[in-house]
């Protein structure tokens, strides 16, 4: 075990550090935001984790009953996208609207994707789709007031630079988008409409450039980036992420900050994985990656929409295992993963973050201050196969004020890991009431006290940290007095 030291002087001027990651959330599609189940899942995750919107596929495709064909008319049915926006804003959030999938009434095909089968060709008629986008941004502001859907983002499409999304080309993506934005903004300049919404942070230069010579407007950049994404080819997802680099995700979004020459940038899906059955997903390890990732985006983005907030997630099939390796954050069944808990340790920290000094290959750092407090955020991370160990940390502060008590908050393979207590009761498929109640006070952060010395204005504290851990040291001080 080898020893690590952090120093911190907190006479410093700090930077902001603005919750970005509390902007968005994902799921998976439309439909789904119909369930009760899914709703409450979602309205817990508001309250503990802060998130403000939520994003899904679909809203347009079939299964959401939105477009009706009879015979040569089209008739627009509203009433199951008013059930969602309507409990969204009843728990004080709101949609990033995904304008996805194409009608079958509009498409020029049958491609398709998913089990929901959503269609991902072009539309036959280009002044169709435009009067669905008007329809229902128009409906969705005549319904809700201009002042509420200003609050809102509109993008366009989903990943189109893949073939599984979209069966056109790139240039078809553009048309598309043109036509959506002239639509909206045709209702309301101050309507924001973005895109591209591309996977592997790809076409951002080339839709930049295609808005700018063409004066499309573009109020805001999206798009998605997975650490295993480049490698989908290597069959193990693990060793796809063997293959990755730890700081991917920091080096990308600095390359789409540039791209996209002074717009807002938004990552609507990212996670450790692209693989929908990860086991790394239910782990630690995600906790880790989770904690490393957000404090790295720091001053790149403005949203960073994770991917998902819950395993009730469908587009090849619903499975049953609690712990099956799915996207979320919350289980089937609502039992928060070590994911869940790192988003509330990040929620809960200020807005001001202070300078701290000290590098480690594995080990990350993070001070960031309240009024009266200060949070040390502490991961020790890598991507599979890459050396890591239990490291011995020390923290020395300058110029603290007296400490009157500290404690500490653990997501590892002791903590917080209700996956561990799952597989010890033999990996049960079905859970009676006794094993979801145990297994939600297994997912839960404890606080237990921290040990400290402070002598002369310099505060120190001592801590181990296991492989994919994370960990936050909480400091309070004593009030400050007026002179």
């Amino acid at each position: 075990m080898s020893s690590l030291t952090f120093f911190c002087d907190l006479a410093e001027a700090t930077t902001p550090l603005p919750h970005f990651w509390e902007h968005t959330v994902g799921s998976d599609h439309a439909p789904m935001a119909l369930r009760a189940d899914w709703q409450a899942q979602l309205q817990r995750a508001h309250r503990e984790l802060g998130f403000r919107h939520v994003r899904f596929h679909g809203l347009l495709s079939d299964d959401f009953r939105l477009v009706v064909r009879d015979g040569n008319k089209h008739f627009y049915s509203f009433f199951n996208c008013d059930q969602v926006f309507d409990f969204l804003l009843s728990i004080d959030m709101r949609p990033f609207v995904e304008l996805s999938f194409m009608p079958n009434a509009l498409a020029s095909g049958a491609k398709t994707v998913f089990g929901y089968e959503g269609n991902i060709t072009p539309p036959r008629d280009y002044k169709q789709w435009s009067k669905l986008i008007d329809a229902v941004v128009s409906h969705c502001s005549d319904r809700y007031g201009r002042k509420e859907v200003c609050e809102w983002f509109f993008e366009v499409w989903n990943e189109p630079n893949l073939s599984a999304f979209w069966a056109g080309t790139q240039r078809d993506y553009f048309k598309l988008y043109r036509h959506t934005a002239a639509a909206i903004k045709n209702i309301d300049p101050s309507f924001r409409v973005g895109g591209p919404a591309t996977a592997k942070s790809e076409w951002i230069e080339e839709f930049v450039g295609f808005c700018d010579r063409n004066e499309v407007p573009a109020d805001f950049i999206t798009t998605h980036y997975y650490p295993n994404d480049g490698y989908e080819k290597v069959k193990d997802t693990e060793a796809q992420l063997f293959k990755s680099q730890r700081g991917i995700m920091r080096q990308v979004a600095e390359d789409t900050k540039r791209y996209a020459a002074g717009r807002p940038v938004y990552y609507t899906e990212w996670n450790a994985s692209s693989d929908q059955r990860n086991p790394l997903h239910d782990e630690p390890y995600n906790a880790a990656f989770v904690a490393s990732t957000v404090m790295e985006a720091n001053g790149l983005v403005e949203g960073y929409s994770f991917w998902t907030f819950t395993d009730i997630f469908e587009e090849h099939y619903l499975p049953s295992t609690p712990f099956h390796g799915g996207f979320g954050l919350l289980t089937l069944h609502g039992i928060p993963k070590p994911s869940y808990r790192t988003f509330e340790i990040l929620h809960d920290l200020g807005n001001e973050q202070s300078l701290v000094d000290g590098l480690h290959e594995t080990v990350d750092c993070s001070l960031v201050q309240k009024d009266s407090s200060l949070t040390i955020l502490l991961t020790n991370h890598t991507t599979p196969g890459h050396s890591i160990e239990t490291e011995q940390l020390e923290i020395r502060l300058d110029n603290a004020r007296e400490p009157v008590a500290a404690s500490i908050r653990r997501i590892d393979e002791d903590h917080a890991n209700p996956k561990r207590l799952w597989v010890d009761m033999g990996q049960p498929e079905h859970l009676n009431r006794k094993q979801l109640d145990q297994l939600e006070e297994a997912s839960g952060l404890v606080s237990e006290p921290q040990r400290f010395k402070y002598a002369g204005g310099v505060l120190t504290l001592k801590t181990n940290l296991p492989p994919h851990a994370v960990a936050a040291i909480t400091v309070e001080f004593k009030p400050r007095t007026n002179s």
